[in-house]
């Protein structure tokens, strides 16, 4: 039943998808409905609907490692959400390497992502990169554009917007192998100290009026929107080539004027 939901939002067979998502709504509607509520059950409908063929990618960003907590890609857990916990602990799961913004691979295509090990987290190595040159999609479940659409900052570091910046971030590093050494990863993050604070909702609602989202907004019907990947990266940098990011993808607090 949510397998047809998520084809009738614009998922496919063979998709190489992107999945944010928050469960809580789809819980519940399948409570009411009847239905078990189990994470696993969800987990498995997105890989039914995308299919042998398909590839699923879920997000398991992680930001303790900014603070300098050691991070272990074998164990260090997901914040994204109960899917992506689900997802990342699935034995045939891979997850890259990058310790603040890594991903768990599952499906055909998880070979690809076997060994990324990108320094930057939005860079044209990463993940978001892969999913951008390989044509594929993101879908996102009952969460507005903010709270999920981190694409937007893979364009932004690849057209080198100004309101951002190259940090580095440096901490212990446990690998697959069980060994711990100090390792040193990059984000392109904004400029807070010039007020630069992240704003895309406009962006999400630019996207909702070009008809380039297909499925269902947060909260009505089944929560699933689905676009392709390379027509959000045309579309963001266009914002951004025509000077109008500030007000889309960004906002400058206690700015005068």
């Amino acid at each position: 039943m949510l397998c047809e939901q998520w084809k009738q939002a614009g998922v496919r067979a063979g998709d190489l998808l992107l999945l944010h998502s928050s469960t809580r709504g789809t819980l519940r509607r399948l409570k009411k409905l009847g239905f078990p509520v189990d994470i696993e059950i969800i987990l498995d409908s997105f890989l039914e609907a995308i299919g042998e063929e398909g590839t699923l990618l879920l997000p398991l960003f992680n930001f303790d490692f900014c603070s300098g907590v050691p991070f272990d890609i074998r164990t260090t857990s997901s914040h994204m959400g109960a899917l992506t916990e689900a997802g990342r602990k699935r034995a045939d799961a891979v997850r890259t390497g990058h310790p603040i913004y890594s991903f768990a691979a599952l499906g055909k295509k998880r070979d690809l992502f076997q060994t990324v090990d990108n320094f930057s987290g939005y860079g044209a190595d990463s993940p978001f990169g892969i999913l951008h040159r390989e044509g594929g999609k993101i879908a996102v479940l009952d969460l507005p554009d903010q709270e999920s659409m981190t694409f937007y900052h893979y364009v932004e570091e690849s057209m080198s917007v100004d309101y951002r910046f190259h940090k580095r971030f440096s901490g212990p590093y446990t690998d697959r192998e069980g060994h711990t050494a100090e390792r040193t990863y990059g984000l392109f993050v904004r400029k807070i100290e010039e007020g630069v604070v992240t704003r895309v909702g406009a962006m999400g609602e630019r996207l909702w009026q070009k008809k380039l989202y297909s499925g269902d907004r947060p909260g009505e019907g089944w929560g699933l929107r689905v676009i392709d990947a390379s027509t959000l990266y045309q579309e963001v940098a266009g914002v951004i080539a025509n000077g109008n990011a500030r007000g889309l993808l960004y906002e400058i607090e206690n700015a005068a004027g």
